[in-house]
């Protein structure tokens, strides 16, 4: 878990536009339900930022590192 999370924040970092869990999902080839799991702990951190777009949810990193 802790190194699907690495990867997770990893690519949050580098696009500044986010993703949808589906999009990080198909790019790393890990499962929406353990994205789903990881986005939770990182939104309970304060290290994420969600934006609703429709029905969709675009996740954006924001911790300060």
């Amino acid at each position: 878990m802790e190194r699907n999370r690495e990867k997770i924040i990893k690519e949050l970092k580098r696009n500044p536009d986010g993703f949808t869990i589906s999009e990080l999902s198909k790019k790393l080839k890990i499962s929406r339900h353990t994205i789903s799991n990881c986005f939770a702990f990182l939104e309970g951190a304060r290290k994420v930022k969600i934006r609703q777009v429709g029905m969709a949810k675009i996740y954006f990193w924001g911790g300060n590192d």
